[in-house]
């Protein structure tokens, strides 16, 4: 699913947008198998019961089937499905939740460093965790990133390539004068000039 395109500014771009890592969905796919073979176990048990404890045990191990389902396994699987992790050309962006959601962007400009780090585990499956530095007081943690070396570079790429400050100005480097970006807005100017 991609990012949609009215969320972006004008000339923005998608870069990458990511999922986390299909890891995590690795405890609910058990979950539904351990589910899916005890519930068939006790629903043969209560099968054999007499009349009527026989349908109110087959309603009740279906019932407890249920919400171990929707708690276990379609739960993360939402979640999952509903955090986002994208890079533009203009900020990285990320996205979670379904009834509360949240997310943080953060500009490009404002990126002071980038970091990843995966342990052996992380390189099998290929993914890690990327660590922002920004202007924020603590870095932000992103777990579970898949390709997390490949989506590293691109962010320092990013940064590098578009050595803009908020408005779009991009820094003096000995000249007298800066042009904004052609759909940004200029600064604002103090008082009194």
């Amino acid at each position: 699913m991609a990012y949609p395109d009215g969320l972006l500014s004008e000339g923005e771009r998608v870069v990458t947008h990511k999922h986390p890592h299909f890891k995590m969905l690795i405890f609910p796919v058990l979950m539904l198998i351990v589910i899916a073979g005890l519930g068939t176990w006790f629903a043969l048990l209560a099968r054999d019961l007499e009349s009527p404890w026989n349908t109110v045990g087959l309603i009740a191990v279906g019932v407890v089937g249920l919400i171990l389902l929707v708690w276990l396994v379609l739960t993360p699987f939402v979640r999952w499905r509903t955090t986002h992790f994208i890079v533009t050309t203009d900020r990285v962006i990320a996205r979670e939740g379904v009834v509360k959601r949240t997310g943080i962007d953060i500009p490009m400009g404002r990126i002071n460093s980038v970091q990843f780090e995966h342990g052996l585990l992380d390189r099998i499956f290929g993914c890690g965790t990327l660590i922002i530095e920004s202007a924020s007081d603590e870095p932000l943690t992103f777990d579970d990133i898949p390709s997390v070396e490949r989506v590293h570079t691109l962010i320092y790429r990013q940064v590098n390539e578009n050595p803009y400050d908020d408005y779009g100005v991009q820094p003096d480097h000995g000249s007298q004068s800066t042009q904004p970006l052609p759909g940004r807005q200029e600064p604002p100017r103090g008082r009194g000039r």
